[in-house]
């Protein structure tokens, strides 16, 4: 489960923002997503930031930020874990308007 855009993160995008909320069944899958991979992604990924932020009862959200403050979102709600890593996967390779 080592693809190219997971161990260089920092060539596509500035930051990673993850919202979730730590009990709701919306965020289930973001959740699984993140205590599956994550350890994985910033071990290969030190210094890049990854921020995951938990507030009761909001919707799962994942922003990320590029050069010259452009931010992209993608909703995460009742997503899969696989789905997840789809949604980071895109996001981050993503060339913003």
């Amino acid at each position: 489960m080592a693809a190219a855009w997971r161990t260089n993160l920092g060539r596509f995008a500035r930051e990673i923002r993850i919202h979730l909320c730590q009990t709701s069944e919306s965020s289930h899958g973001v959740r699984n997503f993140l205590e599956k991979n994550y350890v994985d992604i910033k071990k290969a990924n030190p210094k890049f930031p990854i921020l995951v932020r938990e507030c009761s009862g909001i919707f799962p959200k994942m922003y990320a930020r590029y050069g010259y403050g452009k931010e992209v979102s993608v909703d995460l709600t009742n997503m899969k874990s696989e789905e997840v890593g789809k949604a980071m996967e895109k996001l981050v390779t993503a060339q913003p308007e």
